[in-house]
Parts: C-alpha cells; structure tokens; sequence
C-alpha cells in the first residue's frame, strides 16, 4: 500500500503540472500600462528678463496634443538677450543657472530625451529691426550654449507677434479648461465651453486674440490652430512699441520734442514731488522713439525730468502717442490696424495684471468697471510719489511710471481695444491659473508637442481573474501533494529503521 501511494504522488504531481501548462495557454487580456512622463523645456526670452519653464505630460496624448502641465521655473539673473548685444558669449551665459535648475529637476534618463525651444519675443525683434546681424550673433550663442546640455535642443527662434499672441491665447484658455477636462470618472472630456480672449502686456509689445465669428477683413490677423480635436478661427495682432516700457519710453521722448528738447522737461505723468535725470541715449536708441530723434542729438546727453501730477495733461499726451485719425478697414482699433468687436470674456496678464494690482492696492478699489479703472487712475496721478511710498514701498523703484502705466492702460483697452461698460467687467486680470504663469510659452508647448514622436500605450498580456484562480488552487494542491509525499518519505523512512533495529 505505501509502495502504491509513494507511485501516486509523482503521477499526481505530473498530471497537476500539466493542468498549469495548459492553463497558460488560455487566452490573455490586454492591460494598459501608466504612460511614462515626457518632459519640455521652453525658454521665454523676453524684452526685459528671461523665463526656463520645465513641462511635463504623459507619452500619450489627447487626440494630437499633449496634456501638459508645469513641472518647475527658473528666471535668470539680469535683463533679455537682446540686452547683451555686443557682449560676446553675455547672452548664453546669462542662461546658464536656469539649465543647470533644468539637469537637476529633471531625471537624468529622460534628459536626451527632452526637448528644447528658445522663443525671443518683441525685444529681439526690435533689435532684429535696427541689427540683424547682431539678433543672428545672440540666437546663435544662446543655441550653442543650449546644446552644451544633455538635452534635446530645438532650435532658437524670434517668434512673430502672430505668434505670441495665439500661443498667450492657448494658455489661457488650456489653464482654464476650455479645451479639455479630467472629469470624476477618471476620464477626459470635451467641455464644450466657450473660448476667452487674451490679452498680453510685455515690455515692449502688447497682443489682444480671441475668437470671432465677425469676418477677419486683414488675413494677416487671422490664425487658425487645431487642437484637441478642433479647430478654432482666431483674431490676432501684436501692437510692437506699445509694451509697457517702450511705450513709457516713447511717452516721455514725445513730451521731449512737444517742450523743444530742453535740459529739464515737466512730465504730467509723474508725481509731483518726484525728479530724475536720464541719458537721451536710454530714450531716443530704441527703434521705437527713432521718430522723435532731433537733428543735434547727443546720446551722450542727459535730461531732467520733473513730475507735476496732472492727470488731464498727462491722458492728452498719451492719447497723442497713439493714432486714431483714419482707418482703411470698415473698423479699427488704432494705428490703422482692424480688428473686429470684442466678445465674450477675456484673460488679461503679464503687466496688465501688476499695473491692475498696484491700482487696487493703493486705492482699494477693484476697478471691474470703465468709470471705476478711470477714478482710480485719477487718484493714483493725484498722488504725489511720498504718498505712494507708504501705500506700496516695496515698489519704491517703479512707483514714478504708475500714472503713465495707468492712463496707458485706460486708452489702450477702453478706447484703443472698445471695452465698454458691457464687456469690460468680463475682463479676468491673472498672474497664475491653477499654480502655472499665464504667458505664451505653454502655449507654445502644448502646439510642439504635436512634432514630438507619438508614444502608443505600452500592453502587456494578462490573464483573467477567472484562470489567476484556478493557477492559484492548483498551486495550493500542488504544494499540498509535495508537502504530502515528503512527511511520507520521512514517516516511511524512520517505520523501516524502527523495523531494522527490533530485528538486531
């Protein structure tokens, strides 16, 4: 009888092996696996100070474009690019801490991998303007400093004004989910909402775009993108020379020429306890103040300017600085530019948003209205510069350019762009939206993405719940038999030394 069970056991064995063998070959599941993250880089080279922005997003997409989302940024030390214009090898250096932030935050396996976009805006292309050859020298340094990383490189552009402003136009509305949502399922869904325009403030531009069923009568404002999935039809332009530093530089050369190019000009913009002296080279080089140039002009020069505080002077010289004399379209905004009526709601950000604050912090007045932004503009130029001090002395440095900021702002969207009572209260002034910087370069981002190399979700073969079972009782019997027919070897083996020594 032992010897038949101790033959049974490896039958048993074999027959339950066999059985999972067979199992193996039932048919398998697809399982999809979590898409591993994928990173970008973009470097927003600005007028005035550039921006290393990291993005991230999973390899695969949402019908073409990617779900991207900020991952970390950097500012790096010292002014735009196009500042370093004739320092040889300044303008790559200055983005060296900003990379060095980059190896680090990202994983060093994904860093070839990562791919990188350098976008210069109006800055660059002022300076392209009155050097070409200079603006080719600086993308070339700054491109060759990039490449010195172990990353992707993409190239390094000067983009167009189009461009900035349709790239602003996307963030914005991908920030604010008009696109795409993550629904409670767990799943992603077209919202169907509409739209909201953009409007940028940078140093040395501004662009308004936002989508319009009127009929785009200049085509060199008009922009159609696809994402998602749909196709949108947008008016776009990009005022250059009318960002807040130009045009504050314009400003102050056009009370200039309007005084005779004294030593010492009266500024109605300034406070009226506020002086400063400026070289005549820091005004009149740019090429948007070329116009104002007198004909003995000394760079070398300097001029004083003294503030006296008065709102009317000061909205009759800024509204001078624009045109708003003769349009060739059946309407304009300014400067013989068309552009259709403004609709539905719209996103201000960049300067927009700081100058926009500064006027609630020191009136306390929100100014969601046209009369409510032209009070509080009036109380600010009311203001003398000690005033001011006390109300916000953290900005000791710009507090003497708020005023002109101000009235800039008043003309440029009430009367330049025609917000009025109706649509001026549907106007959002943002720095971030949803902890990511409002600006043109996810824009940017999210439109690239499309040139990187899709990733198909990775499968691997599963088996059912039902088959995982049945493996898992057979093991158990499997391991039951074995454990079985070793306590019998054992058993058996210690009955036949017993049954040896009674026979000794």
């Amino acid at each position: 009888m032992a010897q038949r069970s101790a033959h049974l056991v490896p039958i048993a064995l074999l027959v339950f092996g066999l059985a999972g063998i067979l199992l193996l070959t039932i048919s398998t599941e697809n399982v999809q696996e979590e898409p591993e993250l994928r990173y970008g880089i973009v470097l927003d080279a600005g007028s005035s100070h550039t921006s290393l922005y990291i993005y991230k997003w999973p390899a695969n997409k949402q019908n073409g474009t990617a779900v991207v989302t900020q991952h970390s940024k950097c500012h790096a030390e010292g002014e735009g690019i196009a500042s370093y214009a004739g320092q040889p090898g300044a303008a790559g250096q200055s983005l060296e801490a900003c990379l060095d932030h980059a190896v680090k935050i990202i994983p060093k396996d994904k860093h070839q991998l990562t791919p990188v976009y350098l976008g210069a805006t109006a800055g660059m292309r002022l300076l392209h303007l009155s050097s070409p050859e200079l603006s080719t020298q600086i993308l070339k340094e700054v491109g060759q400093k990039i490449q010195s990383y172990p990353f992707d490189y993409r190239g390094a552009a000067i983009l167009s004004g189009k461009e900035e402003g349709a790239y602003g136009w996307v963030t914005v509305n991908y920030l604010s989910e008009n696109f795409i949502k993550y629904g409670f399922e767990g799943h992603w869904f077209s919202p169907s909402r509409p739209t909201v325009g953009a409007l940028d403030l940078g140093g040395a531009s501004t662009q308004i775009t936002f989508a319009t069923q009127e009929k785009i009568e200049n085509k060199d404002n008009l922009m159609k993108l696809r994402l998602y999935g749909h196709e949108y039809t947008l008016y776009t332009h990009s005022f250059l020379c009318y960002g807040k530093d130009q045009f504050l530089m314009t400003l102050l050369a056009h009370i200039m020429k309007s005084q005779g190019y004294p030593q010492s000009v009266t500024h109605p913009c300034y406070p009226a306890d506020h002086s400063r002296t400026v070289k005549l080279s820091s005004i009149l080089d740019s090429p948007c103040t070329v116009k104002y140039k007198p004909s003995s002009y000394d760079p070398h020069a300097s001029v004083t300017v003294h503030g006296s505080g008065h709102y009317e002077y000061c909205l009759g010289n800024v509204s001078e600085v624009f045109s708003f004399n003769s349009c060739p379209f059946s309407q304009c905004s300014f400067d013989k530019v068309f552009q259709p009526n403004v609709t539905g709601g719209f996103m201000a950000f960049s300067a927009f948003f700081y100058v926009h604050s500064f006027l609630q912090q020191v009136t306390g007045i929100t100014a969601s209205s046209p009369s409510e932004l032209q009070d509080v503009t009036k109380k600010v130029c009311s203001m003398s510069f000690t005033q001011m001090m006390l109300l916000a002395p953290e900005q000791k440095s710009r507090l003497h350019y708020y005023c002109a900021a101000s009235v800039f702002l008043n003309t440029l969207m009430l009367r330049g762009y025609g917000f009025n009572d109706t649509t001026f209260p549907h106007i959002s002034f943002q720095k971030k939206v949803a902890d990511t910087m409002v600006g043109w370069a996810l824009g940017y981002m999210l439109s690239l993405s499309n040139l990187l190399p899709g990733e198909q979700l990775e499968l691997r073969k599963a088996l059912t719940p039902g088959v995982w079972g049945s493996l898992i009782f057979l093991f158990v019997m499997l391991l039951a038999a074995v454990l079985s027919f070793c306590l019998f070897r054992v058993y058996n083996g210690q009955n036949k030394k017993r049954g040896s020594e009674s026979t000794i």
